[in-house]
């Protein structure tokens, strides 16, 4: 164990040694190690639970068997590997992968070709003619002058922008005028020059004809504002309030986090290092170690910047990071800052991970063919643009076997997954002691911001000198601790009442209930059963400006994702479920999406036409 932390913290000594492991490899010894699978719970949690039905009534008492037949299913098959008709540590943990229908690739293809070429010809003609939206104007600046400086925006980024991204970007950045609950006011916008800008409405007097203002104000989810600003009152299936502590805050942490302001500032105006670090944050990393089964912890002020502050203090240059394809755009940045070596492995797929393993210890570094100075992998507990959770069991295993770290991160998964809440290793049955480093966030589950790490004491004493999130940025705000240790408290029934259990079967139950009806309506679901996530493809680029209004017009907030944040040919649009959502708030919100499956042609599980 101690030469494996020195490794970690950036001894050079190496235990990569290929006639060694090799031997052990082809001989098939079996002192090589094995994922140490924990017993202790089941995974899911249990509605029949006495506590559970001595206090609340079953809202899905009519589907329960069928929802429970379908978790347990994907579970056993993509997590704990139990289903029968799969091979122990065979095959991964992923599904099968999307298929673009046809007719989708050719139109979404033709679309961008026709957006493309319509585009610069009115490009030409606003030259041209000297007349249009994007013509620069004179600012009487020095900027104006371009021999002396440099455009700011490259030509193609600024085409996309300009005569594609700004087609559909009332779809997204949508204000918002209220908490992030199951509910949420959505301010409305209006643009004078082709969406080129927008402007919050505010008042419905502002609107030009009176018949305007009385088609608003007879809309069925039209509200306003303390300020008197016009807003539509919607179901909230984009924020990540899994665990619903936004709808019950003045309930459950309201209280304390309010309290904590007349003993704390709102910022402490001071980084970890210095003057940064109060009774608060002490708590909560003892909290979170204690709750993931971890010697120590660190938090830090942002979900982001944890991982790409810490991946660059754990590696660097003579060392390889192996990397699942689909990792969060904060692992990438991090990765990239570190200096390591960077290899990709197919998404959740142990196989091929464990053949770029095998071909890294023999190969070693490039040119010098020395073994690299540690090799860590990093994976995602739920990946967020696809809604699956990860094979840890097998990922796990795989890194065992060749002596490999592995980083996980957590940021959807914890306090969203397991019967306690404890995330992706409590869900998969994988023991947290064979998780070398343990990322997640507070910006989710916790309703709070912010993310942690947690690992051994030596670890997390090397990246409090060593990670710049740690010594260079401003600490969390201790009000935001407090948020987070109430949540804490609830999550795992130190309150004294049994909300938490309530909290995460309901997050369970919805979210299973949610998927269950997408599918059952032809829509072409990705994800596993008990992921918060739900993406539905739309394909279509136009089909994301298409779905997301005509949602937005039947008063369901949705986010809708397209290029450049996924491939060209897989636009989608991703649900996220709550604790706070009722049985019917989701049934009314699936009756109108399914209103607009057929406007828009979405059944693409049924016709390569939708």
């Amino acid at each position: 164990m101690k030469s494996r932390l020195q490794r970690l913290l950036g001894n050079k000594k190496s235990r990569f040694s290929k006639s060694a492991l090799l031997t052990k490899i082809s001989e098939g010894d079996e002192s090589l190690p094995d994922t140490e699978v924990s017993s202790a719970s089941s995974g899911i949690l249990s509605h029949d639970d006495e506590d559970y039905a001595l206090y609340y009534d079953d809202p899905y008492a009519d589907v329960r068997d069928e929802m429970e037949r379908l978790a347990e299913h994907d579970r056993a098959r993509f997590a704990t590997h139990t289903d029968a008709s799969r091979h122990q540590g065979g095959g991964g943990g992923h599904q099968e992968e999307i298929t673009v229908p046809w007719f989708s690739a050719y139109t979404v293809y033709m679309g961008y070709a026709m957006m493309i070429f319509w585009g610069h010809i009115h490009d030409f003609c606003a030259y041209l003619l000297g007349v249009g939206r994007y013509i620069r104007q004179q600012s009487g600046l020095p900027g104006d002058d371009l021999t002396k400086f440099a455009p700011l925006l490259k030509s193609w980024e600024h085409f996309y922008t300009r005569r594609l991204y700004t087609r559909v970007q009332d779809c997204f950045n949508r204000p918002i005028a209220s908490n992030p609950g199951a509910h949420i006011d959505v301010l409305e916008r209006v643009s004078a020059d082709g969406q080129k800008s927008l402007q919050v409405l505010g008042s419905v007097d502002n609107l030009d004809t009176d018949e305007q203002r009385n088609d608003y104000r007879q809309g069925p989810y039209y509200t306003q504002t303390d300020g008197g600003a016009a807003a539509r009152h919607c179901v909230n299936l984009g924020s990540y309030n899994y665990l619903g502590f936004a709808d019950d805050w003045m309930a459950t942490c309201g209280p304390d986090v309010k309290a904590s302001l007349q003993d704390f500032g709102v910022s402490m105006a001071s980084t970890r290092t210095e003057y940064g670090t109060t009774t608060k944050h002490r708590e909560l990393e003892e909290t979170v170690a204690r709750f993931l089964g971890k010697e120590d912890a660190v938090v830090l002020n942002m979900g982001f910047n944890t991982n790409a502050t810490t991946i660059p203090a754990l590696v660097e240059r003579g060392d390889l990071l192996i990397s699942d394809e689909l990792n969060h755009t904060s692992i990438v940045s991090g990765a990239r800052a570190s200096g390591a070596a960077i290899r990709i492995f197919k998404h959740n797929d142990p196989q091929h991970l464990e053949e770029i393993l095998r071909q890294a210890i023999v190969k070693g570094k490039p040119r010098t063919r020395r073994p690299w100075n540690k090799i860590m992998v990093i994976v995602e507990g739920i990946y967020s643009m696809e809604g699956e959770y990860c094979d840890l069991k097998n990922i796990v295993r795989v890194c065992k076997k060749y002596g490999a770290y592995i980083y996980l991160d957590e940021a959807h998964s914890i306090g969203a997954m397991g019967p306690t809440g404890r995330g992706i290793s409590e869900y998969c049955g994988v023991d947290t002691a064979d998780i070398d480093i343990m990322m997640g966030t507070f910006t989710k589950s916790f309703g709070g911001m912010g993310g942690y790490i947690a690992a051994s004491k030596e670890v997390i004493e090397f990246l409090r000198e060593k990670c710049a999130g740690s010594i260079y940025h401003n600490s969390l705000s201790p009000v935001v601790c407090q948020q987070c240790l109430s949540a804490f408290k609830i999550i795992m029934g130190e309150d004294g009442t049994n909300v938490g259990k309530h909290k995460l079967q309901s997050l369970r139950d919805n979210s299973n209930y949610f998927r269950m009806k997408l599918r059952e309506m032809g829509l072409l679901v990705m994800g596993h059963y008990d992921s918060p996530i739900m993406p539905v493809m739309l394909f279509h680029a136009t089909k994301i400006s298409a779905f997301s209004r005509e949602c937005f017009k039947r008063g369901l907030a949705v986010v809708v994702v397209g290029f450049p944040a996924v491939p060209l040919l897989v636009s989608r649009a991703r649900f996220c479920i709550s604790a706070g959502h009722t049985r019917e708030d989701l049934d009314r919100a699936l009756a109108e999406i399914d209103e607009v499956a057929d406007l828009v042609n979405l059944r693409y599980s049924k016709s390569v036409f939708g």
